[in-house]
């Protein structure tokens, strides 16, 4: 008898309950961060995936945006579905108001697969460094050359310390790159390490963008992620027109940690950013220049 694949292990599940931020966000506000799962019974998670979750509907998301103030998010599409699209193409054909998408594609994706998915509205295709684990893409000179032609960025997803490794061979690229989660760096280390200047230098080409999003993705503390706040003041005093911010709903692989509510998430924005016009940059302006125009009430 053939056995079954074992099914990865179950990620916590979000706060069931967000609450409504105490910052009003500007209109038009775009969350560049979540992962959309299920129904389950369809979409099953591919057995090299470190994580499964419960079902994380677009319904469920919209919902979210709604109690939060945002009029779209990006749908990123993360490990537990490996290099299939099929789940992200139902998400955006159902729901091509509120969402945008990224994607990972197969190693031999074509021409035609890639124009598919930009008519949905996938910009960009994500690549993750050799120091992540998972069912997740490493970076490919062919396929980032490919999407090149439709105007897709690059997404990529540091490790630890490894964005100077990687910063040469993202640069060499033809595609504006997007950095995911303050590129990984560890917020212990601060704003001074050597990872963190690369990243800096790196804005300062103009070709590359980073999310202020998933705070816990750099330190093992609790909400407010205190050491992180350096960080985010000082991207936002340097490159606030190459920031761009996330919830990273449903906050996957945070079992054994505290999880945020996303008004919380959405309130850190308040030691992050002074400015209500840099605000509006990093939440309005920033994801129409990457992702282009869309979200509700969209003009």
């Amino acid at each position: 008898m053939t056995a079954t694949p074992a099914q990865p292990p179950l990620t916590q599940p979000p706060d069931p309950n967000p609450r409504k931020p105490r910052l009003a966000l500007p209109p038009g506000s775009i969350d560049c961060h979540v992962h959309l799962f299920g129904p389950a019974s369809r979409y099953p998670f591919h057995p090299g995936s470190k994580y499964s979750s419960a079902d994380a509907l677009p319904e469920t998301n919209i919902a979210l945006q709604d109690t939060l103030g945002l009029s779209g998010s990006v749908v990123v599409s993360g490990a537990g579905y490996g290099q299939n699209s099929n789940h992200l193409v139902e998400v955006l054909t159902r729901f091509p108001e509120r969402f945008r998408g990224v994607a990972l594609l197969p190693d031999d994706a074509t021409e035609a697969d890639v124009a598919k998915l930009d008519r949905l509205g996938v910009r960009g295709a994500r690549f993750v460094s050799n120091g992540h684990g998972g069912a997740l893409p490493r970076l490919s000179p062919r396929i980032a050359q490919l999407v090149a032609g439709f105007g897709w960025h690059i997404q990529f997803y540091p490790h630890a310390e490894d964005l100077t490794d990687n910063a040469d061979a993202l640069l060499a690229l033809p595609n504006r790159v997007v950095l995911d989660h303050f590129a990984c760096i560890p917020a212990a280390g601060g704003v001074d390490q050597p990872a963190f200047k690369t990243l800096l230098k790196m804005l300062d080409t103009g070709r590359v963008w980073v999310k202020i999003s998933g705070p816990m993705r750099c330190t093992l503390e609790n909400y407010p992620y205190p050491s992180v706040i350096p960080m985010a003041r000082a991207l936002v005093k340097h490159a606030p027109e190459r920031l761009l911010w996330g919830t990273d709903w449903p906050h996957t692989n945070m079992n054994g940690r505290q999880m945020p509510n996303d008004g919380d998430l959405v309130d850190l924005l308040s030691q992050w950013v002074d400015d209500d016009k840099v605000l509006r940059q990093i939440l309005v302006r920033n994801p129409r220049e990457v992702y282009g125009l869309f979200g509700k009430n969209a003009a």
